[in-house]
């Protein structure tokens, strides 16, 4: 069976800081910067506080039939849950978005990249 590649991005809203987490925060700004946000195993968090309070977790998964892609999206959704959980950050407006790789349309690039390979 093929091994499908999952891309998951969890949105939300923090809600309720603290001024010590906002100070936190900010002051970890540069490592969630959104220019450096990427899909990983473990969920990469990217945010721009200063413009406004929300964020994304970016996560990337695999599955072999293409129900998978629920479990994948209700898995990242737990370990965005829990990281803001386990910090004390409020949150609100938690909303996933599932993207099956093998399902996506090729790109220019990809498809000529395929027409040579014939």
């Amino acid at each position: 069976m093929t091994i499908r590649t999952f891309r998951i991005m969890v949105r939300g809203v923090f809600d309720g800081l603290s001024d010590e987490q906002r100070a936190e925060l900010l002051a970890a700004a540069p490592e969630h910067d959104v220019l450096r946000a990427s899909f990983t195993r473990e969920g990469h968090l990217s945010y721009d506080l200063s413009a406004r309070a929300a964020f994304t977790f970016r996560f990337l998964d695999e599955g072999e039939a293409e129900e998978d892609i629920l479990t994948a999206t209700e898995r990242a959704e737990r370990t965005a849950r829990d990281w803001l959980s386990e910090r004390g950050y409020g949150h609100k407006n938690l909303r996933s978005q599932a993207e099956d790789l093998s399902q996506a349309p090729l790109g220019k690039r990809q498809r000529r990249a395929a027409d040579a390979a014939r």
